[in-house]
Order: structure tokens, then sequence, then C-alpha cells
């Protein structure tokens, strides 16, 4: 199999989007078991990992603005899951 740089690259795109939209289905599914609206860790896992990939992806088409909308919303995203590990560390000590 012979992908060219630019289907590669394209293929980085759309496996950030997928990963960036699975958190939505993750939370979804966790909201319906719970009867309330709820964020597990995996959201944030999710978020993370399309974020990074996204990012990676606007960096090599050299888009400013999806640059800096995705590497604002890293910011937010590793903030969260720090605020839940703390959390989680107080809870059981």
């Amino acid at each position: 199999m012979n992908l060219d740089k630019e289907t590669l690259w394209l293929a980085v795109g759309f496996l950030g989007q997928a990963l960036f939209s699975a958190r939505f289905l993750v939370q979804w599914i966790q909201s319906e078991k719970q009867k309330k609206s709820v964020f597990p860790i995996a959201f944030w896992y999710f978020s993370i990992a399309g974020g990074i990939t996204l990012l990676a992806y606007a960096v090599y088409r050299q888009d400013p603005v999806f640059i800096l909308g995705q590497a604002s919303g890293l910011f937010i995203y590793l903030r969260n899951l720090y605020f839940v590990i703390y959390e989680r560390r107080q809870l059981n000590a």
C-alpha cells in the first residue's frame, strides 16, 4: 500500500475528529446509565487524544486559527483531567 503524504495527513485529521467525536458518545452513554449529566474520565482522555491529533493536523496544515483553537482546548482538557485525578486522590487519602 503506497500512501502519499497528503492522504496520510488526511487520515490523521479524520482520526483526530473521530477521537474527538467519540467523547460525546462516551458522555452520552454514561449520562443515560446514570440518568443525569456526567463527564466520565474517558471523556477527558478522548478529548486530549483527539485534541493532540487535530493539533498535529492543524500544524501540518499551517492553519493558525485551527492551531490556536486546538492548543487552547488541550489546555482546558488537561486541566479538567487534573481536577478529576486530584479529586479522586483526595477522596482515597
